[in-house]
């Protein structure tokens, strides 16, 4: 389905605020002082801003908007222009940059536009009460890659692998979901914790030849692998033995981190990643169109809050092309 970019949503902010309390509160104002559900009244008058409600719960009274508590709380920038950069960021395949962002928006500054993208991916991200990957005994992928410079590690005469950052990539077959992780290394005490914390003991694991698999492979149900190395992709004896899923994702997260993004900071990485997850978990082939990737990602915004001045104390404004 094609999205109408001069949808109402897209250009009235009394509309973008309707359509967000929509899709926050879709069975009436929540208290995000109290938590009482349908228990408010919309405030009115002359100075009174727009979208203001006050509870009605005696012991509380207080006065809250729809973009409390969400990551669009106590920003300066119209919720429809929030809700058109969230849609278009949803509805890149290989992402949008913040410059691009900056031109299409008319933002004041490139720094509006960055920060406003690393609040979109953090809505993105996946909430820490996920399923593990292969419950039930379903099929995960893992494989792992290289990308930038890590800033941490030792001063080499060549760009070799030892000088990136590593991304631990798994995909789980049967719901078609994708989740990266950033790892310090691709040792077996690295790849562990992370592999047991992720999926289910029932899975089948799916892997290539790496020698750091087969310790951590024993946990689980299952560990079957091919053997890169010598031109195996496929497993002759059992056609569902391959790492193909997650190479093919690592195709389109390549692309777009090098062809869009082009720059990238080591304590940002796992916000891009996050991105890319999103929109493979809620792709085209699993019957999501744009418009339910967008409000999915706007569920998403509630209870997640990004500061501009504590990310940069972090690290310095990265350009995107």
């Amino acid at each position: 389905m094609k999205t109408d970019l001069t949808a109402p949503h897209f250009t009235n902010e009394d509309a973008a605020r309707a359509h967000y309390e929509a899709i926050r509160w879709p069975d009436g104002p929540i208290c995000p002082h109290c938590g009482s559900v349908d228990n408010a009244t919309k405030m009115q008058g002359k100075t009174t801003r727009p979208g203001l409600y006050k509870c009605k719960e005696k012991e509380c009274r207080k006065p809250f908007t729809a973009t409390m508590g969400s990551i669009y709380e106590s920003s300066k920038i119209p919720l429809h222009k929030w809700l058109l950069a969230t849609h278009i960021m949803c509805a890149s395949k290989k992402g949008v940059s913040a410059h691009q962002l900056w031109r299409m928006l008319g933002f004041g500054s490139y720094k509006t536009a960055w920060f406003m993208a690393h609040r979109i991916r953090e809505a993105m991200r996946e909430g820490d009460l996920a399923p593990p990957f292969g419950s039930g005994g379903g099929d995960v992928e893992v494989d792992e890659t290289y990308f930038g410079q890590n800033p941490d590690a030792p001063v080499g005469k060549k760009r070799n692998a030892t000088n990136k950052n590593r991304v631990l990539t798994l995909i789980d077959r049967q719901t078609g979901r994708a989740r990266s992780l950033m790892a310090p290394d691709f040792s077996i005490e690295a790849l562990t914790p992370i592999l047991s914390e992720n999926i289910a003991k029932e899975a089948r694991l799916l892997t290539d030849e790496a020698s750091a698999y087969k310790t951590p492979g024993k946990a689980f149900a299952a560990h079957k692998s091919v053997k890169h190395g010598v031109g195996e992709y496929v497993k002759r004896t059992d056609r569902t033995v391959h790492t193909n899923t997650v190479e093919g994702y690592f195709s389109v997260f390549k692309r777009g981190m090098r062809g869009i993004y082009q720059h990238c900071g080591k304590q940002h990485l796992h916000r891009y990643a996050a991105e890319f997850d999103f929109r493979y978990s809620n792709r085209a082939a699993l019957g999501v169109d744009d418009n339910m990737r967008t409000e999915r990602a706007l569920k998403g915004t509630v209870g997640r809050r990004l500061t501009y001045h504590p990310l940069m104390l972090r690290e310095e404004t990265q350009t995107e092309a």
